[in-house]
């Protein structure tokens, strides 16, 4: 099966940070202003619209990371083939991953849509959000299949090396939306009423774009090729693999997620008010988590690629070096976030007693930022080098063992309120990373490749 000339980029241990990093830090950036902008422009249309969205964002997020089953074993499979060089394989494990994901989308795009009042009434929403988060949910989680194909084409791009192009589609994104948040909020169509409808819809739309342009551009850089006849016979095989390094990677995130959506229905009981900070103050905490995302997704993408050539050693001392880097800029964007918050909350209410809920849960995002830049380090490392199970491991224990008792305790128990809800998460993050990074001190992902080397 042979591929068209390739025109991806040489990844190798000599790859400065910066060159994958730089593109991805500004996409992040710009997925953060979107995010932002969308809580902005709600919270002046209606203050229950932005906590309705945020409980609804915990659902869909949770919806993404089924999505990254596949997307997250295309990933390393691509890296680690591609760091191989046996290329006669990319068409094939493209269209694989591109089809399974899509049918998998549209199947579970209905199964949250009809769990909908379910989810709901588990999460505890108030009876002033609950329209709200509804209606978002069926509207953008009905399009979730959309994310699927997009989540697994941005990976394949980015595992070649194409990081400029998350960056740019990001930026298209961000104009389609905000445009999108005017007109049905405040412009032309606000005289249709359908506010949280419409920015749904604005995501949707904005989104499919998004996955045409990725689409567009796999074909124009001849990165490779989709076709039905790459699985004719079907690659059952692959598919197995794939399947067994996504499912543990998905299960880790499923388990988070899982957890910090029950600390959610923990803050939903806590009032509106704990719900809209912690909602805001998530919106601000997302610039803090840029720089040690850009860079963790930097060190899986050459991570990956040194498994795959066989360069062990070169990897293990790379994923260090990474560390030195992203640690104290996350922990300066965090301190500065904490200092800067008593006027950034100021952007989005004017209600005193969320923002003094806000300034108590940024101090203790400090240290929530260290433990997650090392979670995020060494954990996306070890899902590249194909050790996947250890980070779910770790995983369910931390999450539930430290996050979800630490953070009823001290937010429930000892009335700390949202702020103590944080600190069970920090607690997490921090234990976590730090069990994580002695696995990979350890040396024990070596020998688990997935791609067989060629002597």
């Amino acid at each position: 099966m042979k591929t068209d000339k390739r025109q991806s980029v040489a990844i190798d241990e000599n790859t400065p940070l910066l060159i994958l990093a730089g593109p991805m830090f500004l996409e992040l950036f710009l997925n953060t202003m979107l995010n932002n902008i969308d809580t902005l422009m709600l919270s002046h249309y209606d203050e229950y619209a932005v906590g309705a969205v945020g409980n609804a964002n915990i659902i869909l997020f949770m919806m993404n990371i089924f999505f990254n089953v596949i997307a997250t074993a295309t990933s390393v499979v691509v890296a680690q083939y591609l760091g191989a060089k046996q290329y006669e394989s990319m068409n094939m494990i493209y269209t694989l991953a591109v089809t399974v994901n899509l049918v998998f989308g549209i199947i579970l795009s209905g199964v949250f849509c009809l769990a909908n009042p379910l989810i709901m009434n588990f999460l505890h929403v108030s009876e002033e959000m609950r329209p709200y988060s509804m209606i978002y949910i069926y509207i953008v989680g009905g399009g979730g299949f959309i994310t699927a194909v997009f989540n697994v084409m941005l990976q394949i791009l980015r595992c070649n090396g194409h990081t400029r192009i998350g960056m740019w589609v990001t930026f298209a994104i961000n104009i389609i939306n905000i445009g999108g948040n005017y007109l049905f909020l405040y412009g032309p169509w606000k005289s249709l009423g359908m506010g949280v409808a419409g920015v749904a819809i604005s995501t949707v739309f904005a989104r499919l774009f998004a996955v045409g342009v990725l689409l567009l551009f796999f074909y124009v850089t001849k990165t490779g090729r989709l076709s039905l006849r790459y699985l004719v016979p079907f690659p059952g095989r692959l598919l197995g693999k794939m399947i067994r390094i996504g499912l543990p990677s998905a299960g880790e995130n499923l388990t988070y997620n899982l957890c910090q959506t029950t600390l959610l229905s923990f803050v939903n009981s806590m009032g509106n008010d704990s719900v809209n900070a912690r909602a805001y103050c998530n919106s601000l905490i997302a610039f803090a988590m840029l720089f040690s995302s850009a860079a963790a997704m930097s060190a899986q993408i050459i991570t990956g690629h040194l498994v795959g050539a066989g360069k062990s050693e070169e990897a293990y001392k790379r994923v260090f070096r990474t560390l030195r880097t992203s640690m104290p800029i996350t922990i300066a964007l965090a301190a500065i976030n904490a200092v800067l918050c008593p006027y950034t909350l100021r952007l989005f209410t004017s209600n005193e007693n969320v923002i003094a809920l806000g300034q108590a849960i940024m101090i203790v995002d400090i240290f929530l930022e260290a433990g997650r830049c090392l979670n995020m380090i060494f954990i996306s490392s070890l899902k590249a080098a194909g050790a996947t199970i250890f980070p779910l491991i770790a995983g369910i224990l931390c999450n539930w063992g430290l996050g979800l008792t630490t953070g009823y305790v001290a937010g429930v128990v000892l009335g700390l309120g949202v702020a103590g809800i944080f600190l069970g998460t920090a607690t997490d993050e921090c234990i976590r990373g730090l069990i994580v990074m002695y696995y990979w001190y350890r040396r024990k992902w070596m020998g688990k490749a997935v791609v067989e080397q060629r002597h």
